[in-house]
């Protein structure tokens, strides 16, 4: 077990996926730095109670989050804190307490990581599909390590990028089994005749 701290969100990070923020909230400016500063990472949790918000106090959370790592910053012209990060290892929240600043910390264990597996033939057409919604984000899939023939680090991406529903991401994030993964992500992608196979 170990504690994390925590950026409850209402976004789903998955395993290697980007997530850009704007810091401005006093307790999170000085958890970035602290990770900055010790290579640490945050926790990355979903705001699950439909009228919590990002800012203010914090309502319910998911059990299975990501965490993340600060890949790069930058100053903003608003002159607010920039950042990208890229999610790291999956874990669940056992227990959480709040500091006098209002950050969260949680208690939590390790999921583990299935070994890699291969992308099965009849899901190539997917990933040739993901490859050029890479493209389109330009610069920023440079801060992605590509694994195009794996099916986790595939299905992780298809996840991120779909426009799904908050709560079917979070499902996706909970299935251990990449291959799982792929097949409920497959129906769900209409495959160009060109990116067939």
């Amino acid at each position: 077990m170990s504690e994390l701290p925590l950026f409850p969100l209402r976004t789903v990070l998955f395993p290697g996926g980007l997530l850009p923020l704007r810091i401005f909230e006093p307790r999170y400016v000085d958890m970035v730095g602290r990770c900055m500063r010790e290579g640490g990472e945050f926790g990355v949790l979903l705001i699950t109670d439909s009228a919590g918000a990002e800012t203010g106090p914090v309502g319910s959370l998911a059990d299975i989050g990501t965490t993340a790592r600060v890949v790069d910053f930058h100053a903003l012209p608003d002159g607010l804190l920039g950042l990208m990060c890229r999610g790291a290892r999956r874990f669940r929240l056992l227990s959480r307490r709040v500091q006098e600043d209002g950050l969260h910390l949680g208690t939590v264990e390790w999921l583990a990581e299935p070994a890699p597996s291969a992308l099965l033939p009849e899901h190539a057409p997917l990933a040739r599909v993901l490859r050029r919604v890479l493209r389109e984000l330009g610069d920023t899939a440079r801060h992605l390590d590509a694994g195009f023939d794996e099916a986790g680090w595939v299905s992780w991406r298809l996840a991120e990028f779909l426009p799904l529903e908050r709560a079917a991401q979070q499902e996706l994030l909970e299935l251990n089994d990449p291959q799982a993964r792929m097949r409920a992500l497959a129906p769900l992608i209409e495959v160009p005749p060109e990116a067939g196979g």
